[in-house]
Formats: structure tokens, sequence, C-alpha cells
């Protein structure tokens, strides 16, 4: 299933500790066997969707001290996320921003307002 959303958005750089997710119309089951109350889809403050990119993570501030005579051509560096391409987020829909490309719909969402991640490592096959 993602796979397919894969090729369309390969050129995007998701940047910091966002995440870029195909939304997904909110179930009160899902396929891991979770159950949402109905509740949840009535206030519609979350929302469910997969994974398709992450962003590198949180940028840390680098500990080289700073010397004149070298050069300073560090990498930045950063703290990896949690999320990985192909999980199953359910995020605090306020805080999603919508685009749309070749008329299909993503949201970028920062990795805080994830709420919850399911893995299912054999829906990727």
């Amino acid at each position: 299933m993602i796979q397919e959303y894969l090729n369309s958005v390969d050129k995007f750089i998701i940047i910091g500790d966002r995440v870029l997710i195909k939304p997904r119309e909110m179930e009160t089951h899902t396929k891991s066997g979770l159950v949402l109350p109905a509740t949840v889809k009535e206030k519609e403050e979350i929302q469910s969707g997969y994974i398709i990119k992450t962003g590198p993570g949180y940028p840390i501030p680098s500990q080289d001290i700073e010397e004149p005579w070298k050069e300073t051509a560090s990498q930045p560096k950063y703290m990896g996320m949690q999320a990985e391409e192909g999980d199953l987020a359910i995020f605090l829909k306020s805080r999603a921003h919508e685009i749309e490309f070749e008329n299909e719909k993503f949201l970028i969402v920062p990795h805080a307002a994830i709420l919850l991640l399911i893995r299912d490592d054999h829906e990727l096959e």
C-alpha cells in the first residue's frame, strides 16, 4: 500500500522532526485490533494515516570546540525519531498541515504531534 505513494513523493525532502503522512478514513477498528471509540470520530481531534517519509530527526547542537584555525565544515547532527516509513500513526489533527500533490492529499505532521505508532512489519512485504 505504501509503495504506490513512494514513487510520486520520492523527491520530497522532509525537514527536521516532521513526517509525511497519507491520511486515511477514520475507522472504529484498526487492522492491529486497536478499538477507537465513537467519540474519537465525532470530535475529529485525532486522525490516522500511514507514514510515507520521515525527516532526519531533532537537530542537536554540535559539541565541537570552535577554534579559529579549524575548518568549520561540520555536518549537522540529528537525534533520530521513533516513527518509520510504513507505520500507522495516530496524531493530533490540529497540528497537521495539509498539502496536495498530483491530486493526492498528504499531511505534514511534527513528530511531537504523533500520539501512537502501530508497526506491522508484514504490511510492507
